[in-house]
């Protein structure tokens, strides 16, 4: 990547703002000029028709172009002065005459406005080797349901090279009928089986791409239900319920920000007594004993107090729960009748 491709990968284009910074128009290109070191060197900024920035730096005393700075790992102070002074000059431009955006290329931006206004969630940006890929979040249930990542095409067309952005999204059973369409391919990076990959380069229309991340963002808005067993010898829920409505508890693997938890209270009461939402998870916990090792905790939130006559394990077996020795999830008709 160029000097100039990465300071500018994810900025659009001030156009108002290049003429009175100093762009003269030339036919379909701005170009600005400026010396600098003394004025010894001059730099030479181009944007075109595409607000794709070129550059050159002259050797004034020399009149020729000067490259030495952009071989890689230049050596030598001279060499780094010149890019150090010419990065300033271009980052300069790019503070004033760009506007930042979230992703590299024009409807990858679109689309994450449009995300931002309708789920009210901003993307995500998780993974320092890939800092430009952004991860959309359900604020509910804590799940992905989009992805925008750049990538070579070559990795979903074989034929084709140069840089994309393209969209993960989760979708139903259809995928197959999904991948058809021009501009969806199977998912890059992710399970084949449910997720699509699809390029962000107008192929497909603004509103029929948010048509698809509508189906991933309604398959990501469910909220797990989990019933977990607590003995009240080592465990006096009910006292701590009394005294706060807030506790800490073993986090299950897969649980997430949003789900539903029942705590199951054994004998002597053998009943659901307690209906909680996960509020936090991955709460660091390195209690380790010889039979006993906690990675992470989870806190939970009291909703709701059940009398130990109104769900006692009788009436659960009747919704398929038989026995309660691990946390587990819920039968959709017994979460139905919880809640």
């Amino acid at each position: 990547m160029s000097i100039e491709e990465e300071i500018f990968r994810k900025r659009s284009i001030k156009k108002d703002a290049l003429i009175s910074y100093g762009f003269k128009k030339k036919g379909s290109y701005y170009i600005y000029s400026k010396e600098f070191m003394n004025h010894s060197f001059k730099a030479e900024i181009k944007v075109d028709e595409v607000s794709i920035v070129t550059g050159k730096v002259y050797d004034l005393d020399m009149e020729e172009e000067y490259t030495n700075f952009r071989i890689d790992d230049v050596v030598g102070d001279f060499a780094n002065t010149v890019k150090e002074e010419y990065q300033n000059i271009l980052q300069d431009i790019a503070i004033h005459c760009f506007t930042e955006e979230d992703f590299m290329f024009n409807q990858s931006n679109r689309i994450s406005i449009k995300i931002k206004e309708k789920y009210q969630v901003h993307p995500e940006f998780l993974w320092e080797k890939f800092p430009d890929h952004g991860v959309f979040r359900n604020k509910k249930s804590n799940k992905w349901f989009a992805i925008i990542m750049n990538l070579d095409k070559s990795k979903l067309q074989k034929e084709k090279t140069g840089l994309v952005e393209v969209l993960n999204v989760k979708l139903d059973d259809k995928v197959e009928a999904y991948i058809q369409r021009e501009g969806i391919y199977p998912a890059y990076h992710l399970s084949k089986k449910n997720w699509v990959s699809i390029i962000l380069d107008d192929t497909l229309t603004d509103d029929e791409v948010m048509r698809l991340i509508s189906i991933s963002y309604d398959l990501s808005d469910v909220v797990g239900d989990w019933i977990i067993p607590a003995n009240p010898y080592y465990y006096d829920m009910i006292s701590t319920f009394e005294k706060t409505d807030t506790t800490y508890w073993k986090q299950p693997s897969s649980i997430q920000i949003g789900d539903m938890v029942y705590i199951y209270m054994a004998k002597p009461y053998s009943a659901i007594l307690f209906q909680c939402q996960v509020v936090e998870i991955n709460i660091p916990d390195n209690v380790k004993t010889k039979d006993h090792s906690i990675s992470y905790d989870m806190k939970l939130k009291l909703l709701k107090k059940y009398d130990k006559e109104e769900w006692p394990l009788e009436k659960l077996k009747e919704y398929g729960v038989k026995s309660i020795r691990s946390p587990r999830r819920l039968p959709k008709i017994l979460s139905e009748k919880l809640r």
